[in-house]
Order: C-alpha cells, then structure tokens, then sequence
C-alpha cells in the first residue's frame, strides 16, 4: 500500500479533497499544490504510481504469490486490492505499506481501510513497522557511507498530538543507519513536508535546521530519507526543489541520496518482511 499520487493535474483537486477528508481546503493551498505538480511535469506520468508498480510486479515475482496494489488516497484503492486478493480465494491477505514507521496518525489508517474491506473474508495478517529492517538499515548505510558532508535523515512530519513514538522509531532508523556507516557525529535529524493545519507539528522542519546548520559552519549536506521510500512530491518538492533553493541561497552544497524505489535490494527488505509474516520460506 501506499498514499497515492494523481496521474495529471486535472486530477489534484480530488485528490486533495479525498486527503482532507471533507474538511474545508483553502483555495491558495489548492493551487500551491496544483502548482507544485505542473512544475514536476505530473502531465508526463506520475513517479509514485509508476515506481509502485515497478515495486508490486518485482515483488510479486521475487515471492511467487500475488501481490496487488492499493493506495490511501487514490485508484487502485485500498479495497479495490482487497476485493481482488479475495478473488484469489486467499485465506489469508498481508497488508504491507510501503512506509517504514507505525503511528496512529498514518500506518493506522491504512489498516483501517484493509480491515473494513476484508470483512470476514479472510485473515489479516499486518506489518506494522519495519524501519529496524536489517536490510534497510544496511541500504541506506550504503547510501551515506563515506559522505563528505553532513547527513541529515528525514521523514515526514506529523501533528504532535496522537502521533505516538513515531518519532522514536525515525531516530531508531537514523542511529543504526549512522551507526553502520560510521558517520560518527556527522549527522542528524530534521522533519519535512508539514502540512499548514494550524496545530503543533513534530520538528525541527528541514529548512530550519539547514539554516542552524549553516550557522553553525556546516557547508555540505546529504539528505538522506529514512522515512520515505520512494521518489514523490515530498521528494522532489520539499527536498529537490524547496530544501535545495534554499541551501543555495545560504551557499550550502546540497544533495539527497538515491531512493530505493523498486531497487531489487529493497524488493528483497520487502520480501523477507511478506515472508516472515506469512512463515512462508524462501524459494531459494
């Protein structure tokens, strides 16, 4: 599973009302977001969409066993790939999002929607976390290691009210993948993509902390994901395009780590996880 992205522009206000759940949008974000998608070229195909789907057939091959596809806030939905699992006559559906860490505000939803489709159709079996996932700690290691720069690790912030240990997970993440690449004090941590609701959000936000980080004499910087897993808006808005202006403009050199995408290491993350959930052994 996973959150979903228009396919073209004519596409973004549904989209948005379908994320705000019926709550008031505002017109000036509306086109901001509009915006932000016509400027990323959304008319020439959607990244996520296309790199889910990369992920769902490799994975799906890797396994053996069918794997479908259903996203939060956009079609293919959640239950849409439910409905098909039980046509299968599957006994028991897996649910996977393709997001590494748990908190009531995000991983929760999507098991909603799976147990509300599922019915009594099947089991559920849930991954609910998986940012401790030895082989993800090890490529995003791969990614850092050796930096000449400052790594900062982010991940998408959320409302501080109900957000749970989120926050403790993502700095779980960031330690190990430090720890295995031998940053030492080269690193740290930042949230990005907050959202204007008008309450409290987890942070420092991204482009705070570059600025602190420049205040403090830091001159290069690696963004590296941990909390994303994949090239979307919030990756190639907020960091490609936000983060990176504004470090130019402090005269920061400023980079990001190569997603993993359907890269077949993540594929195989994803396919140890499916298999230890489900007890099914390797075909190897």
């Amino acid at each position: 599973m996973a959150y979903g992205s228009p396919e073209r522009l004519e596409d973004v206000p549904a989209y948005y009302a379908d994320i705000r759940g019926g709550r008031p949008i505002k017109p000036e974000h509306l086109a901001d977001l509009i915006e932000r998608y016509r400027r990323l070229g959304i008319e020439d195909g959607s990244p996520l969409n296309a790199i889910t789907e990369a992920t769902r057939a490799s994975l799906e091959r890797e396994l053996g066993m069918p794997v479908f596809t259903g996203m939060k806030h956009w079609t293919p939905r959640i239950g849409e790939a439910v409905a098909q699992a039980l046509e299968t006559g599957a006994s028991t559906v897996l649910g996977l999002v393709l997001a590494p860490h748990y908190s009531p505000l995000s991983i929760a939803g999507y098991r909603r929607q799976v147990e509300a489709a599922l019915g009594d159709g099947a089991e559920l079996a849930f991954v609910e976390s998986w940012g401790a996932e030895p082989g993800f700690v090890d490529l995003l290691a791969d990614r850092v290691r050796d930096a000449k720069a400052h790594v900062v690790f982010t991940a998408h912030s959320l409302p501080v009210e109900g957000s749970g240990d989120y926050e403790e997970q993502l700095l779980d993440t960031s330690s190990a993948v430090a720890g295995r690449a031998a940053l030492g004090d080269r690193w740290s941590f930042s949230f990005q993509s907050e959202s204007p609701t008008g309450v409290p959000w987890l942070g420092p936000d991204i482009l705070d902390h570059l600025r602190a980080l420049h205040d403090r004499g830091e001159r290069r910087v690696l963004a590296c994901p941990v909390g994303f897993v994949a090239d979307h808006l919030e990756i190639r808005w907020d960091l490609d395009v936000e983060a990176a202006e504004l470090a130019q403009e402090l005269g920061l050199e400023f980079e990001r780590i190569e997603m993993p995408n359907a890269d077949s290491r993540f594929v195989d993350v994803l396919a140890g996880l499916v298999r230890r959930a489900l007890s099914v052994p390797s075909r190897a």
